[in-house]
C-alpha cells in the first residue's frame, strides 16, 4: 500500500461545543492501530472521530473515547486487498467475509447515532453504489455539523 492510496485521514472532535477537524498524515490512515493512537491526543467531549477514505474504494470511521474504540468499515470485501480493512476486521473480531463479492458495511452502524446520524441512515449511504467513500463521509460531516471544516481540508 502506498501513502497516495489514502484519499484523506482526519480527526474530528468537539471542543467547548464546537467541532474541530484536523488533517492527519496519510500514513496514519493506513493502519488502524496508528489511527486509534493518533486520536488519543485530541480532547474528547463525545469521543474523537477518525475518518479515512481509502483509494475511492472504502472508508473507515473510528470513534475513540478514552480506552473505548468503536469502528465501522464501509465494505467488508476490502479485507481481501487492504491492510487498514484487515486491521478494522481484527479490531472487530470479524470472520473472513462469506462472500468476497458482497460489499456490505460491518462494525458499529450506530457509531454516530448519539450525534444525530442513526445507523439506518449510515447503512443506506454505504449501500448506495453511486456514492464514493469521500461523498459519504462528506454527507456524514454535513449531518453532524462539521461539513464546512472537512471541505476546507479535503477540498
Amino acid at each position: 500500500m502506498a501513502e497516495d492510496d489514502v484519499d484523506f485521514a482526519v480527526a474530528a472532535y468537539r471542543d467547548e461545543g464546537e467541532w474541530q477537524v484536523v488533517e492527519l498524515h496519510a500514513t496514519i490512515g493506513e493502519d488502524v492501530d496508528e489511527l486509534s493512537e493518533a486520536l488519543t491526543r485530541f480532547p474528547s467531549e463525545v469521543g474523537v472521530l477518525g475518518l479515512v477514505s481509502m483509494d475511492d474504494d472504502f472508508f473507515v470511521i473510528l470513534r475513540r473515547s478514552g480506552e473505548q474504540v468503536r469502528a465501522l468499515l464501509s465494505d467488508v470485501t476490502a479485507v481481501t486487498d487492504w491492510p487498514l480493512a484487515v486491521g478494522v476486521a481484527d479490531l472487530l473480531d470479524l470472520p473472513d467475509p462469506e462472500d468476497p463479492n458482497d460489499p456490505q458495511p460491518v462494525g458499529d452502524l450506530d457509531i454516530l447515532s448519539d450525534l444525530g446520524m442513526p445507523g439506518l441512515e449510515l447503512s443506506v449511504l454505504c449501500d448506495d453504489d453511486d456514492l464514493f467513500p469521500e461523498d459519504i463521509l462528506r454527507d456524514v460531516a454535513d449531518r453532524l455539523g462539521f461539513g464546512d471544516k472537512l471541505d476546507a481540508i479535503i477540498g
